[in-house]
């Protein structure tokens, strides 16, 4: 197996409801990895997943947050950053069913 390719064994534990829930999954370990890819995905870029920032990262907000805010998009109700200089309205242009 070449160092690319090298893989490592991770293990946790789950409650019984959870361990219940994924007796009828095929192949757990696939399974188990492909839900953490995606949910590394969709992470928070500035926490990283963690739901809070440090003191560093806290003063980058508040200067990022000098020229942006945090609102509810009329269209689809997700909570997005919006930029001061760009028009809120634009943010589905270009997407399907915009």
């Amino acid at each position: 197996m070449s160092k690319a390719s090298r893989q490592e064994i991770i293990t946790f534990k789950v409650d019984e409801e959870l361990a219940k829930a994924m007796n009828g999954v095929p192949n757990r370990s696939e399974f188990i990895r492909r839900a953490i890819l995606a949910a590394l995905d969709n992470i928070c870029p500035l926490c990283r997943g963690t739901g809070t920032l440090t003191m560093d990262q806290q003063r980058h907000w508040e200067s990022f947050a000098k020229n942006h805010s945090v609102a509810l998009c009329t269209d689809c109700s997700a909570v997005h950053l919006v930029c001061a200089a760009c028009d809120p309205n634009r943010c589905h242009e270009g997407s399907e069913g915009a």
